[in-house]
């Protein structure tokens, strides 16, 4: 997308008004944002089994609640985690209902909060020591490797789609320029929507049958230690995924959101918004790179465009018809961009390491990492009581006791 002057402010420049503009134009930056992160956010219920709408609504009540925490000044959009679809999918099969993964949702934003309150006592560098890149590299490749099955047989059921889904994503993430590159995953499903229409595999009854406008299946939690004992933990992880996040839209944007607001309160925004998320029915939130690279492009900061993009995605939530379509996407196009996002989210786990010129020559650092992927990817559990540590909540706890006790001067 061209930048807009008259909304553009370097990092080191006060932010522009934008209030004289025109609502025409201010939609039009916040349908932008909601592009970006859409495919992502329905993405995951689809994968899971909640309601696509509600997680759009979950969204963007959960990015007002962020920006009204955070005093509206940090720039985010929040939405559906990636990283709690294997252990939601887990509970999901072993309860047969999907209400307890909300319930474990509800403790991990708990444990959100209990982060906050150490950080705020503590401060961040208590994370830090806590989850270096030796701990949360091997954890991040974990959930995407333990979620590497899924998308095989969610592929499986028609290669062809599959294939014609990955050549999209590839071509649009490489190919394309400017906005249209932020979005190579919602390409990829509209380009395998249309194939599979024109292959006949796409029943369109639902759409037919949906009335056009209606309330969100929202839902309530159920709660049991066991379900919470295997998503909860994950929060680990994704507090250090929050961290990674603001501390990029912080140099995207020219400002340290550490000092202003303090990382306590964008900690408190993300897991009050899980909370309530969960509450009602829809996936873990977290905050949104993809959004962060529409404003590294556009250079446009302004955080009521986000909060114009999230009363946007609580709009289109009640739009029953559009929930239907949704509904309708072949097993196959959803396999097709796991295939590629679950290999992203490892190899996201990878470039952790790398960044961090984590040395593996060291014993230590091979043990860490050795210890996480072998007990996360091979699905090791442990039953304490009614409470089982299971697959990467096993392999974080593990992973992190490791970096505290195993010493330095271990060599190879």
């Amino acid at each position: 997308m061209e930048k807009l002057d008259v909304l553009t402010y370097s990092p080191d420049s006060p932010a522009v008004s934008t209030e004289s503009l025109p609502f025409s134009k201010r939609f039009i930056l916040s349908l932008q944002h909601f592009v970006a992160m859409f495919g992502a956010t329905v993405l995951v219920p689809l994968l899971t089994g909640l309601d696509p709408l509600v997680a759009l609504f979950t969204a963007g009540l959960g990015t007002l609640v962020f920006h009204f925490v955070t005093g509206g000044i940090v720039p985010v959009f929040l939405g559906s985690s990636f990283a709690f679809i294997a252990p939601v999918i887990a509970v999901k099969e072993k309860f047969g209902d999907i209400r307890y993964s909300l319930g474990g949702i509800v403790v991990a934003g708990l444990v959100y909060l209990a982060f906050a309150l150490l950080v705020k006592l503590a401060g961040p560098d208590v994370i830090k020591k806590l989850f270096p890149p030796v701990v949360t590299g091997p954890m991040i490749m974990v959930i995407g490797l333990g979620l590497s099955p899924v998308a095989v047989n969610m592929a499986s059921s028609n290669w062809l789609v599959a294939i014609v889904v990955v050549v999209t994503v590839i071509v649009s993430a490489t190919l394309f320029k400017g906005f249209f590159s932020l979005i190579p995953v919602l390409t990829g499903v509209f380009v395998g929507y249309v194939t599979s229409s024109a292959l006949g595999i796409v029943d369109f009854t639902p759409i037919k049958n949906a009335q056009w406008f209606s309330l969100p299946n929202f839902m309530l939690p159920k709660f049991d230690w066991a379900a919470i004992s295997i998503i909860a933990p994950v929060a680990f992880v994704t507090v250090m995924e929050h961290i990674g996040d603001i501390t990029t839209n912080g140099a995207v944007v020219g400002k340290n959101f550490f000092e202003k607001p303090g990382v306590h309160r964008t900690l408190l925004g993300d897991g009050l918004a899980t909370m309530i998320a969960a509450l009602i029915g829809g996936p873990a939130n977290t905050t949104y790179s993809e959004n962060t690279g529409v404003l590294a492009i556009t250079k446009v900061y302004d955080p009521s465009i986000l909060r114009g993009a999230a009363l946007l995605a609580i709009a289109v939530a009640f739009f029953s018809k559009f929930g239907a379509v949704l509904q309708t996407i072949p097993t196959a196009v959803i396999g097709g961009v796991s295939l590629v996002l679950f290999g992203m989210i490892a190899s996201i786990g990878v470039r952790t390491l790398v960044e961090a010129k984590v040395d593996f020559s060291k014993s230590r650092n091979l043990i860490i990492a050795a210890l996480i992927l072998t007990l996360g990817i091979g699905g090791a559990s442990i039953k304490i009581g009614t409470v089982e540590l299971k697959g990467m909540a096993l392999a974080a706890i593990v992973g992190i006791i490791a970096n505290l006790l195993i010493p330095e001067k271990l060599e190879k």
